[in-house]
């Protein structure tokens, strides 16, 4: 069976389907489909929402439909989905760069950012580094990385959960073929051995694996998704590890909620309340119940929260 076409992650519904050209690279990104077409897309405020690790846009469906009065857009990150996959660039460097660069493609001065796991990386990064384009970041079970770092070596619970896989990935190839072998389904069992029961159990759930199994399989999207998990780990035997590590010590002055499911296996608790350090001005949430991913576990409460979070940063006309 031949490798799927990037436009299997062409999904309908209510949001329309965008190239755009940032930071050198081309970027697919969904835009939810506004309820004033004649009013022009930059008076709105920009909302961006970028996806973790093994995923692409579609984990943000409940959010696109249920996040309204913003300009709401979910991104295929650099490597995913229908997104253009270059042989380099997935340090947290270019992470924010690519970010900041895709601020400025769709029109807007500043962007409030949601980012889930990974994702949630890149918001702490371009917040950090690009503060004058960021009014505000929330965040789905994705910690100050410097908190993550110091609690998978520091505790035993939390580094059995995130590194025994992140070591696996430094291998050259093989990676590449678990994520793709049998139809992906490597992936299925990385998303449901994380996720709650309830969810597991549903519909979304069976669709959604679908479209994430597929995704995986598309011409380069294991090996760049793959890239990110080996630049967190190799960066830490290098000086650039250090220098980023040091850049993101100082503490984050802008609006910051954090959301964690409260049935987390992979994300713990501990380096939540450590990155209240980086961000003591935050809050930081447990959503019951749920796992890694309660975005899409339990969307209403999450999507609840969210808006209440992007009427703080940007006023009432986003609810």
């Amino acid at each position: 069976m031949s490798a799927p076409d990037p436009s299997v992650t062409r999904i309908d519904g209510p949001w329309r389907h965008l190239h755009v050209h940032a930071n050198g690279i081309r970027f697919h990104v969904v835009e939810a489909l506004s309820q004033d077409a004649t009013a022009p897309a930059t008076s709105r405020p920009l909302v961006m929402l970028l996806h973790g690790f093994g995923s692409f846009w579609w984990t943000w469906r409940h959010q696109l439909r249920g996040l309204t009065g913003a300009r709401v857009v979910a991104v295929d990150r650099r490597g995913y989905g229908g997104s253009d996959k270059p042989p380099r660039g997935y340090d947290a460097w270019t992470m924010a760069g690519d970010t900041a660069g895709l601020i400025r493609a769709l029109g807007h001065s500043s962007a409030t950012l949601i980012g889930h796991a990974d994702g949630g990386l890149a918001c702490w990064t371009a917040a950090l580094l690009h503060s004058r384009l960021v009014a505000g970041i929330a965040l789905i079970s994705s910690p100050h990385p410097a908190a993550l770092r110091r609690s998978a070596l520091l505790r035993r619970d939390q580094g059995y959960a995130l590194l025994p896989n992140l070591l696996r990935y430094q291998m050259p190839l093989w990676p590449e073929r678990l994520l793709t072998r049998d139809n992906g389904a490597e992936i299925e069992h990385l998303v449901s051995s994380r996720s709650s029961a309830k969810w597991v159990a549903s519909e979304d759930f069976s669709q959604t694996i679908g479209y994430l199994r597929t995704a995986i399989q598309v011409p380069g999207a294991a090996h760049c998704a793959l890239e990110y998990q080996r630049w967190a780990v190799r960066s830490q035997l290098r000086g650039e590890g250090r220098r980023y590590i040091k850049s993101m010590s100082q503490q984050l002055g802008m609006p910051l909620l954090h959301l964690r499911g409260d049935a987390d296996p992979y994300v713990l608790a501990d380096p939540v309340d450590h990155s209240q350090r980086y961000a003591p001005q935050g809050r930081y949430l447990s959503i019951t119940g749920a796992g890694h991913f309660s975005h899409e576990e339990a969307p209403d409460e999450v999507n609840r929260l969210l808006t209440r979070f992007l009427e703080q940063v940007h006023g009432p006309r986003v609810s």
